[in-house]
């Protein structure tokens, strides 16, 4: 029998971006990159502006040990390799403004602490199948969009628009100012999932599993919603619940 399990796969070295004056001359140029690996002990001029370039661009920073450089089997990396980005990101207004255009009803989808990849490419899935106009994210505290996220989501996340965001708040202000409303998932919320008016304009916020969506983030959205199950369980996955979500929508949408 085969073995399904996952497995993270080293990146492919033409998709990497080897040396610190390679990454800027990347962002100065406008290549989008997943994210920037910096060995934790560099510091400098060279290295303050590839933080500089790199809160600019959006472009996450995960500091690491030396080893992790070192496991890219690559040599002259002068402690930092840039991965090239598999998703193209697209603006939030832009992509607003292009589904309002095209007299469409608006239906995005926000990712608030999903780290898991295989969640991710379900979501992206079950999302591009339900027509929801793009999928929203923040620049850190989400699983890497790689090669693998792109392999679980059977080629969707290149296929749906991706927005990444410096903030989710100000993402969903910015959905506010369109006439977008925001709705969040969340297991104690005491309106159900088909009470919902999903056939307005709407975005909907689903929560990592462990944390859920964050406090604040809440606080903001328009209305919260509970799928109702009848089993004594503590949740249901993440992916599954945003594809029972969906389909609601497609449902009410008719």
């Amino acid at each position: 029998m085969k073995n399904f399990r996952h497995q993270h796969q080293r990146p492919k070295k033409n998709t990497l971006v080897i040396g610190r004056q390679a990454v800027i001359e990347a962002m100065q140029t406008g290549k989008q990159l997943e994210r920037i690996y910096l060995q934790s002990t560099v510091h400098g001029e060279v290295i303050d502006t590839i933080k500089q370039l790199a809160e600019q661009t959006l472009t996450p920073i995960n500091k690491v040990p030396v080893e992790k450089l070192n496991g890219f089997n690559i040599s002259n990396h002068e402690g930092c390799v840039a991965q090239i980005a598999k998703v193209q990101y697209q603006n939030l207004q832009d992509v607003i403004s292009f589904v309002v255009d095209k007299g469409e009803t608006p239906l995005f989808l926000v990712l608030d602490g999903i780290t898991d990849i295989r969640n991710i490419g379900g979501i992206a899935r079950s999302a591009f199948c339900m027509g929801v106009h793009a999928i929203i994210i923040p620049d850190k505290g989400v699983g890497a969009l790689n090669e693998d996220a792109v392999l679980t989501s059977a080629g969707a996340l290149e296929q749906i628009p991706v927005c990444r965001v410096g903030s989710l708040m100000k993402a969903v202000d910015e959905l506010h100012l369109n006439g977008i409303k925001v709705f969040a998932s969340e297991m104690k919320a005491t309106q159900k999932l088909a009470e919902l008016n999903l056939q307005e304009p709407c975005a909907i916020v689903m929560g990592g599993e462990e944390h859920g969506v964050y406090p604040a983030l809440l606080k903001i959205c328009d209305e919260r919603f509970r799928i109702p199950m009848t089993g004594d369980f503590d949740s249901l996955n993440v992916s599954v619940a945003t594809g029972i979500i969906l389909y609601e929508t497609v449902r009410q949408r008719g």
